[in-house]
């Protein structure tokens, strides 16, 4: 029984990990700048629903680690060193917050991804302060703040229905 939890645990990775990668191209393809978002570099964030979903799901250690597994491998895929260190500032910085908004037991996944969003947000400007030396970047940070809490908003509400349904499912299963 325990080598079918190992299997079960693996297969469940591996679905998040290509999630999150699918969800990575696909937001890649989204021009923000066309619809009128100029900040450089700025995404959505869809990959996070899987973190979210895991954070909720699986747990903080198991989180953690598909979170680090996405950042590393879309950043190969997709990006570079620099975007590698923009994004492990932000997504590590959003983790830590998220995990203990969550464990203090008073929030919602919808608010703690909101929070999650905002403070990767703070990690990849505090990357960037540091890589560039250049501390007038925190310019952005206004326009961040209300792209990572409409984000967040949006990732929370995706990743609550995408852990709903895993749950049912998980449930099922043993």
């Amino acid at each position: 029984m325990k080598n079918e939890q190992k299997i079960k645990r693996l297969c469940i990775y591996g679905l998040l990990i290509a999630l999150a990668f699918v969800l990575s191209y696909l937001e890649s393809l989204i021009p923000l700048a066309a619809v009128g978002f100029f900040v450089p570099g700025m995404k959505i964030g869809l990959a996070n629903i899987v973190v979210m979903v895991a954070l909720y799901t699986m747990g903080a250690r198991d989180a953690f680690v598909l979170a680090l597994i996405r950042i590393l491998l879309v950043a190969a895929t997709f990006g570079n060193s620099v975007s590698m260190i923009y994004s492990l500032g932000g997504g590590l910085l959003s983790y830590a917050v998220m995990v203990l908004l969550k464990k203090a037991g008073v929030f919602g996944m919808v608010t703690v991804s909101i929070a999650g969003g905002i403070f990767h947000n703070v990690g990849q400007i505090v990357m960037a302060m540091l890589v560039l030396e250049n501390a007038g970047v925190m310019a952005y940070l206004p326009v961040l703040f209300v792209s990572g809490s409409v984000t967040g908003l949006v990732i929370g509400l995706l990743g609550g229905e995408v852990a709903k349904r895993i749950r049912g499912v998980m449930k099922h299963e043993t």
